[in-house]
């Protein structure tokens, strides 16, 4: 069981992470699925030390995690549950914004989407 500084750094972390443009840039483009460094600093339209140093970031925080391949590594978000969290976390941020649509088809929160009690 976490105790609350252990819940209060989690946050921190977290909070560190997502802060920044550019990592969130990344954060979001992990949670599509693995990329290499040099993938993404050309999507992304950055340089490939800046984005070596937000990963080392983002692995700091216990975010991502690089995965060795040979000469390379790959980057993916540390965990499947984290990144279902994160997916959560941005899918329910742009819901509770009343002129985002709801990106769940399967939604049954009560009021959004037109369904449930609030309707």
């Amino acid at each position: 069981m976490l105790n609350s500084d252990s819940r209060l750094d989690v946050m921190h972390r977290l909070g560190r992470a997502m802060a920044d443009p550019t990592r969130s840039k990344l954060l979001l483009t992990l949670l599509q699925g693995p990329a290499y460094p040099a993938e993404l600093a050309r999507d992304l339209g950055l340089t490939r030390p800046n984005v070596s140093n937000h990963l080392a970031c983002l692995r700091d925080c216990g975010i991502a995690v690089a995965v060795p391949e040979g000469r390379q590594s790959r980057y993916e978000i540390a965990d499947a549950h984290l990144a279902r969290a994160l997916t959560v976390l941005v899918e329910t941020t742009l819901a509770a914004d009343e002129n985002a649509p709801c990106v769940d088809p399967a939604c049954s929160v009560p009021g959004c989407c037109g369904t449930g009690l609030g309707a």
